[in-house]
């Protein structure tokens, strides 16, 4: 399993960028699809490989 790097408001912001991403591929039917599956995944998994690779997370920290 992938460990998780992205934060609360990115994974919204990543499911409704999908979703609206989605939405577009319906009525037009073009490329959307494969451009608003990325987001959608990566939001719904709370893991961006990109960030995996640049060392980033937008994640909190937990502290004991």
């Amino acid at each position: 399993m992938l460990k998780k790097n992205v934060g609360t408001i990115d994974r919204i912001l990543r499911i409704i960028l999908g979703i609206a991403l989605l939405v577009a591929y319906a009525m037009t039917g073009s490329l959307w699809l494969l451009i608003g599956i990325v987001p959608l995944v990566s939001g719904l998994m709370s893991s961006c490989m990109f960030y995996s690779i640049l060392g980033l997370s937008t994640c909190p920290v937990k502290t004991r």
